[in-house]
Parts: C-alpha cells; sequence; structure tokens
C-alpha cells in the first residue's frame, strides 16, 4: 500500500513538473538603426534578414537614446523571459533591457 502510493505521488510529481512550459530566455535582435525619433523614444532597427523591429523605449527604462543616431549598428536585448510566441516587430524596451552600439 504504501509502494502504490508513493508511486502515485511520483507520478503526480512528475506530470504537474512536464506541464509547466519552460520559460524563455532573453533575446537579442542585432541591426542597424533605421529611424530615430528621441524626443518620441522610439527607435526601428534593420535585422540582417531584412526586418524591422520598433521599439519604444520606456522613460523609467534606463536606456539613452542621446548616444545614438540613424545607421549606428546595435544590439537591442529583451531582458525579460519572452516566450516564441509573444516575439513580435514591435516591443516596449523596460528596465533591464538594453540598446547597445556595435562599433563596426
Amino acid at each position: 500500500m504504501n509502494r502504490m502510493l508513493s508511486l502515485l505521488a511520483s507520478g503526480a510529481l512528475l506530470l504537474a513538473v512536464a506541464v509547466v512550459p519552460a520559460s524563455a530566455e532573453e533575446r537579442t535582435i542585432f541591426g542597424t538603426i533605421v529611424r530615430l525619433d528621441a524626443a518620441d523614444r522610439t527607435l526601428t532597427v534593420q535585422d540582417g534578414k531584412g526586418a524591422m523591429w520598433n521599439y519604444k523605449v520606456d522613460g523609467d527604462a534606463g536606456i539613452s537614446l542621446a548616444n545614438l543616431e540613424e545607421g549606428d549598428r546595435v544590439s537591442v536585448t529583451i531582458g525579460r523571459a519572452t516566450p516564441l510566441n509573444m516575439i513580435t516587430a514591435a516591443d516596449r524596451l523596460r528596465k533591464g533591457d538594453r540598446v547597445i552600439k556595435i562599433p563596426f
């Protein structure tokens, strides 16, 4: 009887763990700034495949756009977990996210 309960408990634990989806990791886009509006806190980055990625930088994100200009190569990292089905071409950049200028 004890063995049966132990097996049932183990099976229930394995089932519970298997149902929980794994969290997505941060993601980074590399590309060139093709549009930048520092006043509106928006930028558009074109990646190597030609896809356009539009970003709106939150005021408290800690990301300065002052040292960036159109034509700069950058990496844009969304620092929070983002499920694969939630990756879009338009994202808000929040605290913990990064925009880093890449030297040529």
